[in-house]
This record gives structure tokens, C-alpha cells and sequence, in this order.
């Protein structure tokens, strides 16, 4: 049968495959392996939340809803906004519902990008942002953010950044794959920049509820930006949703209406089942997504003396649920460090350069596993930096 690649659109044919799921591929052909590179929560969505959907299931809730969405909801959502970052939404002009974060993400930019148009996306950061900026004809402009800063982006990586195409800045904090977070100050620096530059912000906040040692703060809050700022977040990640794919984003009434545009011939609604567990989750989860948050932490703290302990450099991460130490030291290559790792010692983590060139020299690790695995996990990475080390050492006198 003749190859049909030629039919296949130049964007599309542009874009590499993502290199999470090329390297997970390895993984799925091993037995025995722990994971550090999924990033998902090992809690499963707790029962009452999963009751919910279950009753609106008996009640015949299998009908679709408004694009935007149940208005139940987004009532639920404009009250969780105030009372986590102090902004206020008009739930009926103001809040979309939408398929995951991720469409979010993808629907946000749709609605803004012009061909050509440039988005400054800070880097490493999750794999999606570039890719759609491409697919929607932008040009995606990468902010290489350091370790030495934890990697925050700062005035002067932003300002050097810019150019007379630039419209659209994307937050991505807390970070995924760092854990770096943007505190109050780091974003009042950016704030007279991206107002003097007349740019839209879309601040993907869906790691903002795991912020460790003090409270998340969305851009959004800060003066002059709710206009400007399209807040992103979901349920998946605090909540232990994933599967329900069941995300939000928040905005100025023309913006939303704009994505929701694109949302009604695409996706059209999200499915209302999770739309009423979502509800539920709202009203009566945080209690139980407050304590996988102290869970997270301590196993932040384990993994993160652990990687020390076995000598690989690593910040201490402010939020989300990932690790990114440095595997500098021991001479290899990302790809090749978790290659080897995946093969010799049988865990699982992503390499750096997974989300950008600036992660090459280091590995994410998701702790959101069982601090079992964690703990086992961090005597298999100590054997094999040391069994490297010792390898390296042997080469050198050669």
C-alpha cells in the first residue's frame, strides 16, 4: 500500500512527536519498573466525588449542556476563584468549560493568534505550548529560564524576548517539569512590560493549588492584568481527576467568547457527568485535596534529600509534583541518562530536553508515586550514579 504522508498537512508534518510519549514507549516494553515520569496522582478521585457522577447517571444526566458549559459550575468556579486568587468572574460571560486544561490551552490561542504572531513561552515547560502555537500558524518564541534562578522567568529574559510580533505571553507556574513558581514580586516585574507591550497572558495555572510553603498567586491578580490574563486550571492535578478531563478558563467576557466560538464546533460541551463530579468536588473536595497536598509535600522533601543524598544537584521545587535534578555530573546526555537508567536499574524518568533545549543536562521526576517507589527508586538511581561514576573514573585513567 502507497504511503498517504504526502496528504498530511506541512504544519502537522513539522511537528515532532512529543518527547514524554517517545520515551514512554520504552517504558511500556519493561516489566518491573517504577515510574517517576508519569504526571499523574496516585490517589484515586475520592468517593464522594465519584458518587457524584455515579447519582447524576441514575438522575439521566446524559444530555449535552451549554457550550460554556453547566452555569452550576461556573458559579462553582467564580467562587472558587475568589476565594483562592481574589479575582472576580461573571460566571455567565466570564467562564468556560472546556475538555481538560488542555484544550484550554489550545482554544486560548487559537483565539488569539494571527499567522505569524509570536508567543513567548518560558522554557523548559510542558510539551504543548510550542507545538500549538505552530498549529495555529503563530511562531512560538522560547525564554531560556535557569536553574540558578529556579527557574523563574525575569523582566530581563522577557524584554529580550520581544519584538514588534509579539502578542501573547504564556505563564506556565507552578512549572511543569521544575516546580518552579512565580511569587508576587517575580510577576510585578513583569507586569509594566507586558502592559507597555500590549500583550494577552495565558497563565496555565492547573498546578496552582500545589504551591508549598505559602499561597499560589495568579497574574491575574495583580493591578492592571485581569483584562489581559487568561487564567487556565482544572481538576486533574489537586483533585486527582485526570481521566475525567474536566478543565476551566476564566477571562475577560470578549476573550472567553471568542474561544467558546471555537469550542462549539470542535468539542461543543464537556462531558456532563464530570461537569457534575466537578461540581461536587467544588463544593465539598478541598477538605480531601488538602491532605494529598501534605502528602505531596512530604514526599517533596523525601525525594528531593534523596536526589542530594545520591549526589545529583536539584533546587528545592515550590510547587507542582516534579523533581529536575541535574544529571550534568555524570557526563551523559538526558536521553541517555534515562535510557540507561530505564534499562539497568529499571526506573522511569523523562529526560529534560523533553521540554526544551535549556532542560538538556537534566531529568524530571513525578512524585507523585508511593513513597515506597519513591524510596526505591532513589536506591536504584544512587546505584547506578555511583556504578557511572565509578565507570567514568576508570575511563579517565585510561
Amino acid at each position: 500500500m502507497k504511503s498517504m504522508k504526502k496528504y498530511v498537512a506541512d504544519t502537522v508534518s513539522s511537528i515532532p512527536p512529543s518527547g514524554i510519549r517517545r520515551f514512554f514507549d520504552l517504558v511500556s516494553q519493561s516489566q518491573g519498573v517504577i515510574s517517576l515520569g508519569v504526571g499523574e496522582p496516585d490517589f484515586v478521585t475520592p468517593w464522594h466525588i465519584r458518587e457524584a457522577c455515579c447519582y447524576s447517571l441514575e438522575k439521566g444526566y446524559t444530555m449535552y449542556t451549554s457550550n460554556q458549559g453547566l452555569l452550576e459550575l461556573r458559579e462553582e468556579i467564580a467562587a472558587y476563584m475568589y476565594r483562592t486568587i481574589g479575582v472576580k468572574y461573571d460566571p455567565e460571560e466570564e467562564i468556560l468549560v472546556t475538555v481538560g486544561v488542555s484544550e484550554a490551552v489550545d482554544l486560548a490561542l487559537r483565539a488569539l493568534i494571527n499567522p505569524g504572531d509570536e508567543v513567548l513561552i518560558p522554557e523548559p515547560s510542558y510539551v504543548c505550548y510550542g507545538p500549538i502555537t505552530s498549529l495555529v500558524h503563530g511562531k512560538p518564541v522560547m525564554l531560556k529560564t535557569t536553574a540558578e534562578n529556579e527557574f523563574r522567568l525575569t523582566r530581563e529574559q522577557l524584554v529580550a524576548g520581544l519584538s514588534p510580533r509579539s502578542k501573547v505571553l504564556v505563564l506556565p507556574y507552578p512549572n511543569n517539569p521544575t516546580g518552579g513558581i512565580m511569587g508576587w514580586q517575580d510577576l510585578a516585574d513583569l507586569v509594566d512590560v507586558i502592559v507597555d507591550n500590549d500583550l494577552i497572558v495565558v497563565s496555565d495555572e492547573i498546578y496552582g493549588e500545589l504551591t508549598y510553603n505559602g499561597r499560589h498567586v495568579s497574574i491575574a491578580s495583580l493591578p492592571g492584568m485581569r483584562e489581559r490574563t487568561i487564567v487556565l486550571n482544572g481538576f486533574s492535578k489537586a483533585f486527582a481527576m485526570t481521566g475525567w478531563r474536566i478543565g476551566y478558563a476564566c477571562g475577560d467576557g470578549d476573550l472567553i467568547a471568542a474561544m467558546t466560538r471555537i469550542h462549539q464546533y470542535s468539542m461543543l460541551c464537556a462531558p456532563i457527568m464530570s461537569q457534575m463530579a466537578a461540581i461536587e468536588a467544588l463544593r465539598h473536595g478541598e477538605h480531601q485535596m488538602r491532605e494529598m497536598i501534605q502528602e505531596y509535600d512530604y514526599r517533596r522533601r523525601v525525594i528531593v534529600k534523596g536526589m542530594r543524598d545520591i549526589g545529583l544537584d536539584c533546587f528545592e521545587p515550590r510547587g507542582a509534583f516534579y523533581i529536575f535534578p541535574s544529571i550534568r555530573g555524570t557526563g551523559m546526555k538526558s536521553e541517555e541518562f534515562a535510557e540507561r537508567l530505564l534499562m539497568e536499574e529499571k526506573v522511569a524518568v523523562v529526560p529534560g530536553n523533553a521540554f526544551g533545549e535549556s532542560g538538556e543536562g537534566f531529568v524530571r521526576c513525578c512524585y507523585a508515586a508511593s513513597l515506597n517507589n519513591i524510596e526505591e527508586a532513589i536506591e536504584r538511581m544512587g546505584r547506578f550514579v555511583e556504578r557511572n561514576r565509578i565507570r567514568a573514573a576508570e575511563s579517565g585513567r585510561r
